[in-house]
């Protein structure tokens, strides 16, 4: 017997919608992106992607913001609750950005972490820093702001509520009846 949850996932996929909840990680990458390759090779419509993410380290992030890129159909991000760090990333990789009204967004460095020797580290800290670059490029240019100001403003966590998120360029609208 299927769980209600389940339930509501198949209901929800058979409508093109996929849903990025709770924290971001390779599971919940991996998932997510088999779902918008699956519905991307069944039809040319438009996949709706729901995000309520606290976010999570980059790796996942990158893999579905490469997905998201790479798919012949259009994604529409709709954040129905909270796009935070890494999720924010995601949420902007899509083409069309809508958010509830009383959603939130935290520009904000992912959280990292890491064991092993100093050298170990050292290395890692050049390869995330990288890929730092990389995600604030990514987010520069979804929202038309400079490098310079997203830098800043994942470095201080700003938090943005929908009306902030609109006027910032990462939402284009409010999603409204």
């Amino acid at each position: 017997m299927r769980s209600p949850e389940d339930v509501l996932r198949a209901q929800l996929f058979a409508r093109r919608i996929v849903s990025l909840r709770g924290a971001l990680d390779d599971g919940s990458a991996g998932d997510v992106a088999a779902q918008l390759m699956t519905l991307d090779a069944s039809g040319d419509d438009p996949i709706q992607l729901h995000v309520d993410s606290p976010g999570g380290p980059l790796e996942p992030a990158f893999v579905l913001i490469d997905t998201i890129g790479l798919l012949g159909v259009p994604v529409h991000a709709v954040c129905i609750g909270r796009a935070e760090g890494a999720a924010v990333g995601v949420f902007a990789a899509a083409e069309q950005r809508r958010a509830a009204p009383h959603s939130r967004f935290r520009l904000s460095q992912p959280d990292e972490k890491v064991a092993g020797v100093a050298r170990d580290i050292e290395t890692w800290m050049v390869h995330k820093q990288r890929m730092l670059d990389d995600f604030h490029r990514h987010l520069a240019a979804a929202t038309g702001r400079p490098f310079e100001q997203v830098e800043a403003d994942t470095t201080a966590g700003r938090f943005l509520d929908a009306d902030e998120a609109v006027a910032y360029g990462l939402v284009h609208e409010i999603w409204r009846r």
